[in-house]
């Protein structure tokens, strides 16, 4: 038999009533055991589900019964839009959307199924092949719908037993975050990274400097947006001097916060990096040394190289190992094009490797990728949006340094009649929310080349 990829699940040693807390609730490993059993023998046999993922423990039980069941899980936000739910809904394949609150979703395309935490059933399935698909994750595309990246099981468990050998993770830890739990960071790292280690959990609910405080956790999960503000907190920083690690991603940290928590903390945070079609792949060691602006080294099973480097020492970080995903769903072209001739993945991000083996990530080899309040925001979809409204003509979106955020998401717009409040409201109400343009500026004509490309560098203001 295989072995399970959440050994922490099956084993009575250690487990606490506390074991698992989201938003102030709890249970144990066993009772969450059972919830995710009663899931898995409602959802076995379906091609995927998809889970509305809030900070709930039904957002727990339903990934972990899908994981059970060998079903492919497809996260989805739980402020997604109709037209960025439709799109992962039709995309994956889903048979099922399991929800805590059906209330919440208006969707008439998927039988909706309530997942209640207290629901128990013992599941007594095999455990699944480690080459079938864990989970379908979709990516925030540069130039168009979001493509679902399919992670197998094998990868899941590469990446997280690389981390916990990396940042010396094991039972004894009390991992504390908030993130939201559909993408990398959150679930993976945040949710199945306890259940594989055995760690307990104590999610937040919102990653508030009080709420991290009180968590009383040995490692910390967060974005730079979430440290910036706990570093603003100096009471609520010092009350994690306590821990052991604190860990940032998803975007690059500000030297200044890394300097003020390395102050307020007495000791300085990790930094690694990772996508979703990656998973975590460098990471900064909790024995080795912590540098602000460099996210460390690869983690075990993972090789990088820099490609296309002009004697600078900078070019395309490139990868390959074992948490690479194996494609995108029905997408081949795609596929293919993300991987060299010699099958290293193209990251897309431009890099710098040390001499000690230190990586630094320089920028984004496009301007398309937007990094905004540690979410990963595809312009093009944002652009999508903007251009659904029948008073836009053109659109073209960018990220726009930000001191709280990393990045706020700017528009620009061709438009008639509509004003910036209108168009804000409206690509929220298509999209996350956490999508939606901070600002809109409004101009005759995009600047274009003579292939009729926008050039967003030449944008006004940029």
């Amino acid at each position: 038999m295989s072995t399970p990829l959440l050994p922490a699940l099956h084993r009575s040693e250690g487990d606490s009533p506390d074991a698992v807390t989201v938003a102030g609730r709890s249970c144990s490993r066993e009772q969450l055991l059972g919830a995710a059993g009663a899931v898995a023998r409602r959802i076995a046999g379906a091609p995927a589900v998809a889970v509305r993922a809030d900070a709930s423990l039904e957002t727990v039980a339903s990934v972990v019964g899908g994981l059970l069941a060998g079903v492919p899980v497809v996260p989805l936000a739980p402020d997604a839009g109709p037209v960025e739910r439709g799109h992962v809904l039709r995309d994956s394949g889903a048979g099922l959307l399991l929800t805590a609150e059906p209330r919440a979703v208006e969707c008439a395309e998927i039988e909706t199924v309530r997942v209640d935490a207290a629901e128990r059933a013992d599941w007594t399935g095999t455990e699944p092949d480690p080459d079938t698909t864990a989970m379908i994750l979709y990516t925030s595309g540069t130039t168009g719908s979001p493509k679902g990246a399919l992670l197998p099981r094998r990868a899941l468990a590469a990446d997280l037993d690389g981390l916990a050998e990396v940042w010396q993770w094991t039972a004894e830890d009390t991992l504390v975050h908030g993130l939201p739990l559909f993408h990398v960071h959150g679930l993976v790292l945040g949710v199945l990274g306890a259940l594989r280690t055995g760690s307990r959990l104590v999610h937040t609910g919102r990653p508030t400097p009080q709420a991290y405080a009180e968590a009383a956790g040995s490692l910390y999960f967060g974005v730079p947006t979430v440290w910036s503000r706990v570093a603003r907190d100096p009471d609520a920083a010092r009350r994690l001097s306590g821990a052991r690690l604190l860990v940032s991603g998803s975007a690059p940290l500000p030297g200044p916060v890394f300097r003020d928590l390395a102050a307020l903390t007495g000791q300085q945070p990790v930094e690694r990096y990772g996508m979703t079609e990656t998973l975590i792949t460098v990471a900064a060691r909790a024995d080795g040394p912590r540098r602000p602006g460099y996210v460390g080294t690869p983690i075990p099973g993972i090789e990088t190289r820099i490609a296309g480097e002009d004697g600078s020492g900078i070019g395309e970080l490139q990868l390959t190992g074992t948490t690479l995903f194996t494609g995108y769903l029905g997408r081949p072209e795609a596929t293919a094009e993300s991987f060299t001739a010699d099958g290293w993945f193209r990251t897309g991000d431009i890099a710098a490797i040390e001499d000690d083996g230190s990586h630094r990530i320089v920028g984004r080899s496009s301007t398309d990728m937007i990094k905004s309040g540690g979410y990963r925001i595809g312009a093009g979809e944002v652009e999508n949006a903007l251009l659904d409204h029948p008073a836009v003509a053109e659109a073209a979106v960018v990220g726009v340094e930000h001191p709280d955020l990393g990045q706020e998401i700017v528009a620009y717009v061709v438009a008639d009649g509509v004003g910036e409040r209108e168009l804000i409201d409206f690509v929220a109400g298509h999209l996350s929310v956490h999508k939606r343009p901070r600002k809109v500026r409004f101009l005759d004509a995009l600047p274009r080349n003579a292939m009729g490309k926008p050039q967003k560098r030449l944008l006004p203001g940029l």
